[in-house]
């Protein structure tokens, strides 16, 4: 039938026809399905496993399924289910002569297996409903494929949901008793034991790490702060400890910035020599060059992979971050930032609803790949203009929608009182507290930090080394060129906002 936008739009697949083109039939197992309705019609044991594993849909035969459909609306009754009850029940919704009226159900109550084979019937059913999703999903995906106007990454990641909700649907999570979670538990604390130093993505930074116990798997964490007080900069801190230090593979994905311009703040950080002359302000000595060479030798090898699509897409986002954890094992995704992300497309101009919608999937992606997502936000300008406070941000400042600080594991701001006019002497002004505002799985705190824009580093105030078992803190405090030959002692450059 035609839509509103004048394209046609195609039905789900019918199976039967799908089955004569193929020349083969669906699969399905109609003795089975028999044997279950006909064990529920008259063993009440048989009807709460049936109902908690089965669906309408595992039934392939309509009149079977309209069969199912009136014993579920009894069991949601506190109705009980036997031959009289669900012949009832079809007569008052009018599908009693459909299913072939009161002699089928007579029929079905002969057409009994032993009950206690009924964890098996249902087991088949299921395998025959996903046999069948996974047919429909690729007739789909099929039909997709020849048309031009879908874009090939919105095909994959529709193709990869279809196949994954085809058969996730028909995966149910049993209840577990808390023995068995708690041996799990300490099976893993027992594993733990054997790795000292962190659970997580390590941060690079000890005070948050001891806090944190580094970024944890399945987590989103928003990074937030308002516009030019450093989150891109302290988000590069952090990926760069991360793949370097730690030797994770780290996804970088920059919608505001190009890939060369964050390469050129990975250089000043890493290099120690002034942002103005990595830029270009000022030529390099001889000697410089020497020291960017040699101190870029360990960032040049780094798994750090960079993707700057302006305003991508959240399905092409997911479709590229499952092949990145798959072929390049990431261990840990960034976005910069949030608010340009793009959500479905049926949500453009619903902008409070769009924003929702990506955070949601941000939350999803995490959980789905387990992997930690650090996400860049902006705030609002509540921030800025609130009286007392010292400035400080809340987490209601969050832009465009409550849903982000919802969906969020951990909430970090990023606070710097110079920002705001309150700070007056210039050790004052590299003043950054590192607000951990939300924290599901551990406490809040404020970490008092150091931000040295003229080498767009973030560093503690304690400006030591921490090692934690094989876990050492980023080398954020030391001069760079300490240990090289030729190179003046002290602070390289002017101090430059980058």
């Amino acid at each position: 039938m035609p839509s509103k936008s004048g394209k046609n739009v195609k039905k789900a697949p019918n199976l039967e026809t799908l089955g004569l083109e193929m020349g083969k039939i669906p699969p399905q197992a109609l003795d089975v399905e028999e044997a279950v309705l006909g064990s529920m019609l008259i063993e009440p044991s048989t009807v709460d496993a049936a109902m908690q594993e089965l669906t309408p849909d595992c039934f392939y035969e309509p009149r079977h399924r309209m069969i199912f459909e009136a014993m579920s609306e009894l069991v949601t009754e506190h109705e009980a289910v036997d031959i009289i009850t669900v012949n009832a029940k079809l007569k008052q919704k009018g599908t009693l002569e459909d299913v072939g009226g009161a002699v089928v159900l007579a029929d079905l109550s002969q057409k009994v297996g032993a009950a206690a084979h009924i964890e098996f019937y249902i087991k088949i059913l299921k395998q025959k409903t996903i046999q069948r999703d996974l047919i429909t999903a690729s007739y789909e995906i099929l039909n997709q494929s020849y048309d031009d106007s879908i874009k090939v990454d919105d095909l994959i990641d529709n193709a990869q949901t279809k196949i994954y909700n085809a058969i996730q649907s028909n995966v149910k999570k049993e209840v577990q008793q808390i023995g068995a979670v708690i041996n799990e538990a300490m099976e893993e604390l027992q594993e733990q034991q054997k790795v000292i130093g962190l659970s997580g993505v390590p941060s690079g930074f000890a005070t948050i790490d001891s806090v944190t116990q580094g970024w944890q798997k399945s987590d989103l964490i928003i990074l937030a702060a308002r516009p030019s007080v450093g989150k891109t900069a302290f988000a590069l801190n952090l990926a760069r400890n991360a793949c370097v230090d730690s030797h994770v593979p780290v996804a970088f994905f920059s919608l505001e910035m190009s890939a060369k311009q964050l390469a050129k703040r990975l250089m000043t950080s890493e290099s120690g020599l002034a942002a103005e002359k990595i830029k270009g302000g000022s030529k390099l000595e001889d000697y410089e060059w020497e020291q960017l060479e040699y101190k870029l030798m360990n960032l040049t090898k780094a798994p750090l992979y960079i993707d700057d699509t302006p305003g991508i897409p959240i399905n092409e986002f997911r479709t590229k971050v499952k092949n990145l954890v798959k072929q390049k094992h990431v261990g840990i995704v960034f976005v910069d930032y949030l608010q340009l992300m793009q959500g479905p497309a049926e949500l453009r101009g619903m902008r409070e609803q769009e924003v929702a919608a990506i955070s949601r999937t941000l939350k999803a992606t995490a959980k789905e790949l387990d992997i930690p997502i650090i996400a860049l936000s902006q705030l609002s300008r509540n921030s800025v203009n609130r009286q007392g406070g010292n400035g400080k941000p809340q987490l209601s400042d969050l832009r465009e929608s409550g849903s982000i600080e919802q969906d969020a594991d951990m909430v970090i701001f990023i606070h710097r009182p110079d920002f705001v006019g309150l700070s007056e002497d210039q050790e004052a002004k590299e003043k950054t507290t590192i607000v951990i505002a939300k924290h599901r799985n551990g406490e809040t705190l404020d970490i008092d930090m150091k931000f040295k824009s003229n080498s767009v580093r973030f560093q503690e105030i304690t400006d030591t080394l921490v090692e934690s078992g094989n876990v050492t803190a980023s080398k954020m405090n030391d001069n760079p060129f300490d240990d090289v030959p030729g190179a003046p002692m002290g602070d390289m450059g002017q101090s430059t906002e980058f």
